[in-house]
C-alpha cells in the first residue's frame, strides 16, 4: 500500500491529514504538494529541466507519461507492492519526482529523507531500491555505517553524472547492485540502465522504449513515456543491439579540430583512471574553444589550485594516455566549476570563465 513517510508525517489517500507545509522544508513540501496532486487525480505537471547543456526550462508532462516510466522500471526489474523506496533527491527534479511516482504506482511505501550527502546516515531501516547522484554514493562509501546500509540495497540507480572510474571501481569492489541509468526530463526520467562492473558500460532500454540513430550517429527514441513523438537528442551512441548501446557523449561537445573529431567524455575515460589515483576528488572536463587555425582547440578544464596541481607531470602523462590528436592544447586551472541546480558540471558556462 503507498504510503509517503517524512519524520513523524504520513501521507497515504486523500484522506490523510496533511502536515503544516510551511514548517517543513521545501523538499518535502514539494513531495507531500505532489503526492496530494496524484492521489486527488491530477493528470498534467510542469517540470523543470536541469540547464546542463544549456538554460533550464519548463515542459509539460503527463500523468500517463509518469505512469509509463515507473511501470517499465518496475518490469526491468521485477518489483511489487512489497518493495520499500527512499527518495533523497529533490522532488523538485524529475530524478526525485520518479521516485514518488514509483511508490504510487507501484503501491509501495517510500521514505521521504531532505537531500543531503550521505543520505542513509540517518537511516535505519532496510531499502530495496534508491535513486543517487554519484556524491551520494562516493560518500556513503566512505562511511563504514552507510556502506553496510547501502550494500544491503536490492537496487541502487545511480544518475544525474557519469560515473568516475574510482567509484565504479568501488562498487564493483564492495559487491554493490547497482545501474547506471541514461534519460532526462524529456524522456521523463531514465529510459536505458546499465549495470556497473568492472567492463564498459552497456545501456540497456526500458521494455516499451525502441531506440535507433540518426545519420551523424546520435540517439532517438520513441517510448510511452516520452509521448507519441519520436526524441531526437544530441547523444552520441553507439548500437550494440536493436535495445541496447554504449554512449559515446554530447554532439553538442564534440571537438572538431582540424578536421579531427573529439568526444571529450571519451578522452575522459582515458585519463580517469590516472587522475583518480594522482588527484582524487578533482574535477576536469575536455571543452573546445575557438581557433583561428584548427577551428577549435581542445582544452583541459580542471578544478582546483594551481599550487595543487603539478602542470609538467600533468602533461607528460596526458601525452602518454592520449593519441597524438587527442592532447589537450591548453589546461585551464579554475578555482571553482559553475554547476547546475542539480549539482552537474555546466561545461558551456565554466569554459567561459577567463
Amino acid at each position: 500500500m503507498f504510503q509517503l513517510r517524512y519524520q513523524t508525517h504520513h501521507l497515504s489517500s486523500t484522506q490523510s491529514a496533511l502536515p503544516d507545509l510551511e514548517e517543513l522544508p521545501s523538499s518535502a513540501q514539494d513531495a507531500f504538494s505532489f503526492c496530494k496532486d496524484w492521489l486527488a487525480g491530477k493528470d498534467r505537471f510542469v517540470q523543470a529541466t536541469s540547464g546542463s547543456t544549456g538554460t533550464p526550462k519548463l515542459q509539460q508532462i503527463t500523468r500517463q507519461q509518469l505512469e509509463a516510466s515507473a511501470r517499465a522500471t518496475g518490469a526491468f526489474f521485477g518489483v511489487d507492492s512489497e518493495f520499500k523506496l527512499l527518495c533523497c533527491l529533490n522532488p523538485a527534479y524529475i530524478a526525485g519526482k520518479m521516485m514518488l511516482v514509483r511508490a504510487l504506482v507501484w503501491d509501495c511505501e517510500i521514505t521521504l529523507v531532505e537531500p543531503n550527502s550521505d543520505p542513509l546516515a540517518s537511516q535505519e531501516e532496510p531499502f530495496d531500491l534508491v535513486a543517487m547522484v554519484p556524491l551520494q554514493v562516493e560518500t556513503s562509501l566512505s562511511s563504514p555505517s552507510s556502506l553496510e546500509k547501502l550494500k544491503a540495497i536490492q537496487t541502487v540507480l545511480i544518475g544525474g553524472a557519469p560515473l568516475s572510474y574510482s567509484l565504479n571501481k568501488a562498487l564493483s569492489k564492495e559487491g554493490i547492485a547497482a545501474w547506471q541509468t541514461f534519460g532526462m526530463t524529456e524522456t521523463v526520467s531514465h529510459i536505458a540502465l546499465a549495470p556497473i562492473g568492472t567492463g564498459e558500460l552497456i545501456y540497456e532500454a526500458l521494455p516499451g522504449v525502441e531506440i535507433g540513430v540518426s545519420e551523424n550517429q546520435c540517439l532517438w527514441i520513441q517510448s510511452p513515456m516520452s509521448g507519441t513523438e519520436k526524441i531526437q537528442t544530441n547523444d552520441t551512441i553507439e548500437l550494440q543491439s536493436k535495445n541496447s548501446f554504449v554512449w559515446l557523449g554530447r554532439a553538442d561537445f564534440v571537438v572538431n579540430s582540424g578536421g579531427i573529431k573529439l568526444f571529450p567524455e571519451q578522452l575522459e575515460k582515458k585519463i580517469n583512471p590516472w587522475m583518480s589515483e594522482r588527484y582524487p576528488g578533482v574535477s576536469y572536463f575536455f571543452f573546445g574553444e575557438a581557433d583561428d587555425r584548427l577551428g577549435q582547440r581542445l582544452v583541459l578544464h580542471v578544478e582546483g589550485e594551481a599550487s595543487q596541481l603539478n602542470l609538467e607531470s600533468l602533461e607528460k602523462e596526458l601525452k602518454k594516455l592520449l593519441g597524438k590528436f587527442e592532447v589537450p592544447k591548453k589546461i585551464n586551472i579554475l578555482p571553482q566549476f559553475t554547476y547546475t541546480a542539480t549539482g552537474k558540471i555546466n561545461r558551456p558556462e565554466t569554459a567561459k570563465q577567463p
